[in-house]
């Protein structure tokens, strides 16, 4: 009897264990998955004319906050209940400010230079982000690696916030956000194809 109780708790432990194991990889993926979705709707907003340089800067600031949440609830391998909560109400904020920006009726150029830079950085940003995405669905980066990889990739985006702040986005400027997308991408590709797997 105590052996049959023994084994049946043991079973119940292990499946436990996996469902929230999966349940915690779900979540991550969803959440990294989501941060691409946004950069997709700035990246559409900059090319329609609907977000300006500068509305672009400070939606990147919100993103490179998202970021660092990620990756300070991502690093010990789940997300507690109140850290989803506050990484979804970031990501709804994000959501917020990126339709206000889209409809508040001012308009940028999308042809100016300084536009096309800035959706330039934005598509990198949409790049690297699936990346994250797809290496925390597909298993190939555990969950530490995946909080590196988002606080790597928060310093990007407050690169680009502080770069689009005057509205304006030089080629100097652009420069220094490409060599950091570049480090980043790099960091992207080194650990999603390192021997270490999330088990």
């Amino acid at each position: 009897m105590n052996r049959t109780l023994l084994v049946t708790a043991l079973i119940a432990t292990a499946a436990f264990g996996t469902s929230f194991a999966a349940s915690a990889q779900t979540t991550a993926a969803a959440t990294t998955q989501r941060d691409a979705n946004q950069e997709q709707r700035i990246e559409n907003g900059l090319q329609n004319g609907s977000i300006t340089t500068r509305e672009n800067s400070e939606l990147q600031r919100d993103e490179a906050h998202v970021d660092r949440l990620q990756s300070k609830d991502m690093a010990n391998g789940s997300l507690s209940p109140a850290e989803k909560a506050q990484l979804n109400a970031a990501q709804n904020k994000t959501s917020r400010d990126i339709a206000t920006a889209k409809n508040n009726g001012i308009n940028g150029n999308p042809l100016s230079a300084s536009s096309q830079r800035a959706q330039a950085d934005t598509q990198r940003n949409i790049n690297q982000q699936t990346r994250i995405a797809n290496g925390v669905k597909d298993g190939s980066l555990t969950h530490r690696e995946a909080s590196n990889l988002e606080r790597g990739q928060s310093h990007v985006d407050a690169r680009e916030a502080r770069a689009g702040a005057n509205g304006h986005v030089s080629a100097g400027e652009q420069r220094r956000i490409v060599r950091a997308d570049n480090r980043q991408s790099a960091r992207i590709h080194r650990q999603r194809h390192d021997a270490q797997l999330r088990s």
